[in-house]
């Protein structure tokens, strides 16, 4: 799975509208302000708040 760096360019957390990260190996978006991972399924990001799960630490 792979998400194409232009997507990503455009791509921002849908609740702070910050940059988000890709992690393939996790199938996840990673926003690092809000502390949440939006899933990839089907190699297309899952941008909605309510699909976001929490990340610990």
């Amino acid at each position: 799975m792979s998400i194409r760096p232009e997507l990503l360019e455009i791509l921002a957390c849908p609740q702070c509208k910050g940059p988000v990260r890709c992690e393939p190996e996790n199938a996840r978006i990673v926003c690092d302000v809000c502390k949440l991972a939006y899933p990839i399924r089907d190699d297309i990001p899952v941008m909605l708040v309510d699909e976001a799960q929490t990340l610990s630490n």
